[in-house]
């Protein structure tokens, strides 16, 4: 069910939670690391709630994934694919994403130094090679996914893994029976213009 009533909340805790998860010693996880730190201590957002469906809230609620997953599925989001290109196909393979921008240009949260957000897929999807300008890394929360980096073959990512995507460098993901959900940041230039969506692998 959706909630049309808009609610505030508090994300300090969960960007607590997050910063602690971006824990890798490279540049883009301490940067987000960081400003997630900084943005916890004014974090009220408001949001129309649109919850997830079963698919996503199964693998969450699994005991494999993340136990940041329950904060995430306690707080009101509005649960929405992406709306990164306007290209037809973009929006034509989209329809399977739950997405909440906590923080970034078009964040819950203000932020000019990070995009970052929550980014699941429902299980038999595929969402193909797209690049963008910013350097890029997901960290899996729950389920299992698989990824396509540059012109190496598919390989698969379960809790905890992660997947990085250097400026420009092409990258895909599909889902096999599991949906999944993970946690995603984007440094360098933050802007879409640049966004290009080319389609399903050959």
């Amino acid at each position: 069910m959706s909630s049309h009533a808009l609610q505030q909340f508090d994300l300090g805790p969960l960007f607590k939670m997050l910063s602690a998860i971006m824990d890798d010693d490279t540049e883009i996880e301490v940067t987000a690391s960081k400003e997630l730190l900084l943005k916890s201590n004014d974090a009220l957002a408001t949001s129309v709630e649109n919850q997830l469906s079963n698919d996503f809230v199964s693998v969450m609620t699994h005991t494999s994934a993340n136990p940041i997953c329950a904060e995430i599925l306690r707080l009101p989001f509005n649960w929405v694919p992406p709306e990164t290109s306007k290209s037809e196909l973009y929006r034509e393979h989209s329809h399977f994403k739950a997405h909440v921008e906590l923080l970034g240009p078009d964040g819950l949260i203000k932020s000019d130094v990070v995009r970052l957000g929550l980014y699941g897929m429902q299980p038999n999807a595929e969402y193909g090679i797209r690049t963008h300008p910013a350097e890029e890394i997901y960290v899996m929360l729950a389920g299992d996914c698989l990824w396509m980096r540059g012109e190496a073959e598919y390989t698969k990512a379960t809790v905890g893994e992660r997947s990085h995507h250097p400026s420009y460098l092409p990258h895909a993901t599909k889902t096999q029976t599991n949906a999944f959900m993970s946690v995603y940041a984007w440094i360098g230039d933050l802007s879409t213009e640049q966004y290009a969506y080319e389609g399903l692998p050959k």
